[in-house]
């Protein structure tokens, strides 16, 4: 069956305008040529360590012309653009400038949800969704960012009558755009795109639309329903049909699957000795992070990739608990598991899984855990090891990471700084 077969004309009703997408141009990078004036005009890649072997996790636009981008090998950026200049990430910087971003954006409209660090959408009201006015609101956001935080951060702005296709919209004419998709535009105004282009489809999702024919946006578009469902296998392919159409449709609600942290280790922090701290230190916020969200963990998995050899991510599953004393044993006690103990390692990370809300939770019948690690806790009534956390996280909160931890993470204090995720925004009250 070919793409042509669905050439029909994609019926769309007249959908108001209901969003309004505020997205930052190559943000990280931005921020560090709004930092250092030696950057400015200059190609930027971003990484989280220096060291040949890691990848950008930004590039300016500069960068970009030269085909750098989010996940190109340093050395390789270093290749395809000669002079880059690489820079070590700056997360307490960025979050600063986000917060400020926000801000900025709440002077023009309210901020409905911030997405991720670089991202946030506002919900239009009825009598702000003329197109006129709504181009207006666009640009004086980006008018009180350049005002309020600093010529070279950048916003694209996107609206349109959901909060999908206004983030379409916000891409479509980056960098430092503003595009409005009305419903009379719907769907041509889209054909532009390439399939990859859209939120929800990458490599193998594409790979199964073209095997049902669909090798356009425009073929998409036109697509029935129940292709798109199948393409998907359930619902997520009807909401894209829906979506496309400028229907406005409830949010998906997602359960949190798990909470981990990793980290990429430079040379000098390669050696067991060295990697040991680190790994304490990524188990202490991931459990910080546990409690904040009021769940328990019920599988502790450890993340170790060796500078030669396999990789080894061996879990373990213990009753429900969100005790970083208890976690820290078991973590000990598949630490003195790993494989090649004296071969150098070059990536560190835990995973909290099998989570559990509290009120969800049913204590175990026999209070025992399964590895013989555990057996020191043993002793530390489970209302005292909650006590002893709540305190902790209190006065890390308060006073900063440094002022009290567990003896584990002595030698980590200066390492494995603050990471900032797709999705979660650190407080840099708690991860410093």
């Amino acid at each position: 069956m070919t793409a042509g077969f669905y050439r029909a004309k994609l019926p769309v009703l007249d959908h108001p305008l209901t969003a309004l997408f505020v997205d930052c141009d190559s943000f990280f990078a931005s921020v560090e040529q709004h930092l250092d004036p030696a950057l400015r005009g200059r190609p930027v890649g971003v990484a989280p360590v220096m060291a040949e072997s890691s990848c950008c996790i930004a590039a300016s636009y500069e960068a970009k012309a030269f085909g750098v981008k989010t996940g190109t090998r340093i050395s390789d950026a270093r290749k395809l653009c000669p002079g880059i200049a690489i820079v070590e990430s700056k997360p307490t910087e960025y979050i600063a400038i986000h917060h400020r971003v926000v801000e900025a954006v709440e002077d023009c409209i309210h901020v409905e949800q911030v997405l991720s660090i670089d991202e946030m959408w506002a919900w239009l009201p009825f009598n702000l969704r003329d197109p006129a006015t709504v181009e207006s609101i666009g640009k004086k956001i980006k008018t009180t960012v350049t005002r309020e935080i600093s010529p070279f951060i950048k916003v694209s702005i996107g609206a349109a009558p959901n909060k999908y296709l206004a983030k379409m919209a916000s891409k479509m004419r980056k960098p430092d755009g503003l595009f409005i998709i009305e419903s009379k535009d719907l769907p041509q105004v889209l054909y532009e795109l390439k399939l990859r282009d859209l939120t929800g489809i990458a490599r193998r999702t594409e790979a199964r639309l073209h095997a049902a024919g669909i090798h356009s946006v425009e073929a998409l578009c036109s697509a029935p329903k129940h292709l798109l469902h199948g393409v998907w296998g359930g619902v997520v392919g009807d909401r894209l049909w829906h979506l496309l159409r400028g229907d406005e449709i409830p949010e998906l609600v997602s359960a949190r699957k798990s909470i981990g942290h990793s980290h990429v280790l430079p040379p000098e922090h390669r050696h067991p000795e060295k990697a040991w701290p680190i790994l304490c230190k990524l188990l202490h916020k991931a459990c910080e992070r546990l409690r904040s969200h009021g769940l328990l963990c019920g599988a502790l998995t450890v993340q170790i990739a060796y500078l030669r050899g396999p990789a080894w991510a061996p879990e373990i599953r213990v009753p429900e608990t969100d005790s970083t004393l208890r976690l820290m044993h078991l973590l000990d006690h598949l630490w003195r598991e790993r494989p090649d103990p004296r071969e150098r390692i070059l990536h560190v990370g835990v995973m909290l899984t099998r989570l559990v809300t509290h009120h969800n939770h049913t204590p175990e019948l026999f209070q025992s855990f399964v590895a013989e690690s555990m057996a020191s806790t043993e002793n530390h009534p489970n209302e005292k090891l909650r006590r002893l956390d709540a305190t902790l996280d209190q006065l890390r909160a308060r006073y900063g990471r440094s002022v009290v931890y567990f003896g584990g993470v002595q030698e980590s204090r200066d390492t494995a700084p603050m990471r900032i995720s797709f999705t979660h925004i650190p407080d840099i009250r708690v991860e410093m």
